[in-house]
């Protein structure tokens, strides 16, 4: 059972540093939006923003809005909003989520960032769904909505081996974004600031990596739930030398901890890997709970999904082409269990906590007896909760927590 006291919550010292960084990443836009001085791209999180950042676009990320929404509970009364235009309530609450709330016109960003009424209006929408389907549906609904252009990369699924075809085909069609993104942008194609901006986001991928690295140490200097924070700008910034420069700052704290031995869970017991999606709304509370059970996630695949080694500069639209369809939620299943083999061990978990989302299939690997493999190959428990990202009518607190609680009971005696 959990410890009657409040457990501790470590602040990491870099998150003001962090919190600058995002404040004026919105600001910059907004500005933008509001006196035209730079032309704005929508991006889908693992779209080819290296190559919009290079065409002279500022960027943003309608998922991390929708992250937000769900983050700030506002999703569960929107989503309804775009169910009633026609969106079923059983896909990404993502989508529905930020179709209900430019419906309402409402966003997050106005009560953490005074002077902010709106998310930018785009120029451009540019999609890739090497996550989903979801993500060109939902940017169709706002070029339709907003009367702008859309482009796009189709990505291959349930891939196992990444072959040459593969990136032959993902590659060209990076490329043949080019014309229309020249055309918006008004600016000439540069090779040369493409390859720096590709290097700028290999730099940040290898600073990110270490930094979740950082909790292969026993006990872990950080969790998943702080991964989840401390993402931000390797999801809105890579690219950029702002989002290297905070890594750095990050990663030397985080070693820094590694060497006192200083803990991100008090009396670390346990140390679980988490798989699917954050439950947004409720990550604060989890990390308490987990906290008082002195068990630390200590890592995840969603995390380490904006970790893109295959990144080349001198080969920039093929190597973006093999990072973006190496991600985990394009590979196959047996893929994926290899990855998670590998993460489990070099991580040292003692468990696996499996998040079945509702409203995402694609990032829910619970479904087709995975969990039941990989406990007979590791030889490590798992448990799965039912929730979802945004829509917490999917979630039972009181469910999680007793699942949670007889789960680390469970590892406790084992």
């Amino acid at each position: 059972m959990p410890d009657e006291k409040k457990p501790e919550r470590r602040k990491i010292a870099a998150t003001d540093t962090m919190k600058k960084i995002m404040a004026d990443y919105f600001y910059e836009m907004d500005g933008a939006a509001k006196t035209g001085s730079a032309k704005i791209a929508w991006c889908t999180s693992v779209g080819p923003a290296e190559l919009l950042r290079a065409m002279g676009f500022l960027v943003h990320f309608p998922e991390n809005h929708g992250a937000m929404l769900g983050a700030t509970r506002m999703a569960t009364d929107l989503i309804p909003h775009a169910n009633a235009v026609g969106y079923s309530p059983d896909i990404c609450s993502y989508l529905t989520s930020d179709v209900g709330a430019y419906i309402k016109g409402v966003t997050p960003l106005s009560k953490a960032y005074p002077g902010i009424e709106s998310v930018p209006k785009p120029d451009v929408l540019v999609f890739n769904t090497n996550q989903c389907r979801d993500v060109q549906d939902w940017f169709d609904w706002y070029a339709r909505e907003l009367n702008v252009p859309i482009v796009g990369v189709h990505t291959h699924r349930g891939v196992g081996d990444v072959t040459d075809a593969h990136i032959d085909s993902v590659a060209r069609q990076m490329e043949n974004l080019v014309p229309t993104l020249e055309e918006v942008s008004g600016n000439k194609f540069d090779f040369t600031r493409l390859q720096e901006t590709v290097a700028e986001s290999l730099e940040t991928s290898r600073l990110w990596k270490k930094v979740l690295d950082t909790a292969s140490t026993v006990p872990s200097p950080l969790t998943f739930f702080d991964g989840t924070i401390h993402m931000g700008p390797a999801v809105v910034l890579r690219g950029t030398k702002t989002a290297n420069e905070y890594y750095r700052l990050l990663l030397a704290e985080l070693e820094g901890r590694v060497r006192d031995g200083v803990a991100a869970v008090n009396g670390e017991a346990h140390r679980l890997y988490w798989e699917g999606m954050p439950i947004w709304g409720k990550l604060r509370d989890l990390s308490m709970l987990f906290a008082s059970l002195k068990t630390c996630v200590v890592a995840s695949t969603y995390c380490n999904s904006w970790i893109f080694e295959a990144f080349d500069p001198e080969d920039p639209f093929r190597s973006m082409a093999r990072a973006y369809t190496e991600l985990f939620i394009v590979r196959s299943d047996a893929s994926k269990e290899e990855y998670i083999k590998r993460m489990c061990g070099f991580f040292k978990v003692d468990g696996i906590f499996y998040h079945d989302a509702k409203t995402c299939p694609s990032n829910s690997n619970s479904r087709y007896r995975m969990p039941q493999r990989l406990r007979e190959a590791l030889g490590i428990p798992f448990v799965t909760v039912n929730g979802d990202l945004n829509d917490l009518r999917c979630y039972s607190e009181e469910q999680a927590r007793t699942q949670i609680e007889a789960f680390v009971e469970g590892i406790a005696e084992k």
